[in-house]
């Protein structure tokens, strides 16, 4: 079976990570993840990520670079993360899909929330980054 890949994006701005907090599927409903979706056939990760933030946040972003690693989901998808932030101008992340609240993270603020699983090794290596 071929990996097919899951893109995250960790949206940075002034310092902050935002969070999504997930309605559906009712087992990941009430927690929290970096937003993104899945790559459709042909499609780049990289352009798969600026489009699952305009369906899903109704904003327009560029994408940064890659965290390092990826991780397991549900068998045939990994997760790969990538950090990006919003272009000027750009209205503020409204959540249109799949979720029903965001926040903007500060450092000390990171671990208020209950991350998936498969996303707080990116969250850490993000950190570092704030």
């Amino acid at each position: 079976m071929t990996e097919r890949i899951v893109v995250g994006a960790a949206l940075l701005d002034r310092g902050r990570l935002l969070a999504a907090r997930r309605s559906a599927p009712e087992e990941l409903a009430g927690r929290w993840e970096l937003p993104g979706g899945k790559v459709e056939p042909g499609e780049a990760p990289e352009a798969a990520l600026v489009r699952e933030l305009r369906e899903e946040l109704g904003v327009d972003a560029e994408v940064l670079e890659r965290v390092p690693g990826q991780w397991p989901l549900k068998p045939p998808y990994v997760l790969q993360v990538w950090t990006a932030r919003l272009l000027p101008a750009t209205p503020e992340p409204k959540p249109l899909q799949d979720h029903d609240a965001l926040r903007w993270l500060s450092p000390g603020e990171l671990w208020d929330v209950d991350w998936l699983d498969q996303d707080v090794p990116a969250v850490r290596q993000v950190a570092g980054r704030l």
